[in-house]
């Protein structure tokens, strides 16, 4: 599938739209979770936090209210709802973090790949309402939400309504490497 040999895991990972009904046990979600807190952050800050609930609580239907329009047909069926939240400042001097972002990111990514390692796919979303999250969590002005997450087995695409279900079954592409990586 890559021009170049990578990690099968790596290769495996991506954002599917069509979650199966099955649970995630609680025991993987903690696994999720840890392996985000084993990504690299600047001076280990670790300037996350996550907010999850599973489906069938209140806690799913009032985060999955918060998002946009376009991800709540799908997200439904999804087993985990997660929100990623950014902690603004350092914690020992209280100055702005300009690296937090990154780091959040960095976390994400070990989250997706712990996930594909136990066939649980995640898909992350910008579709969702940032001050509603923040209204809904109580988060104070050192936290700020920036994604959210769907987490699931995978389910069928045919299940899906459009548009959904094109994208879904759409061929997975990605940049040549001359679009983005040069040498100097």
């Amino acid at each position: 599938m890559t021009k170049y040999k990578i990690h099968p895991l790596l290769e495996k990972r991506w954002s599917p739209r069509a979650f199966s009904p099955e649970p995630i046990a609680e025991e993987d979600v903690n696994e999720i979770f840890t392996a985000a807190s084993w990504a690299a952050s600047a001076m280990n800050e670790q300037p996350w936090q996550y907010v999850y609930a599973m489906r069938g609580t209140p806690g799913f239907d009032a985060l999955w209210d918060c998002l946009a329009t376009g991800n709540k047909p799908w997200t439904k069926h999804a087993a985990v709802l997660f929100v990623a939240i950014k902690v603004d400042t350092f914690s020992d001097t209280g100055k702005p973090n300009k690296w937090a972002m990154h780091d959040v990111g960095m976390a994400n990514a070990q989250l997706l790949l712990q996930a594909t390692s136990k066939d649980i796919y995640g898909h992350l979303m910008a579709g969702f309402g940032s001050d509603q999250v923040k209204e809904l969590l109580q988060l104070d002005d050192n936290l700020t939400p920036v994604c959210m997450g769907a987490l699931g087995y995978l389910g069928e695409a045919d299940e899906l309504d459009e548009p959904y279900r094109s994208r879904e079954k759409a061929p997975r592409t990605r940049k040549d490497l001359d679009e983005f990586v040069r040498k100097i």
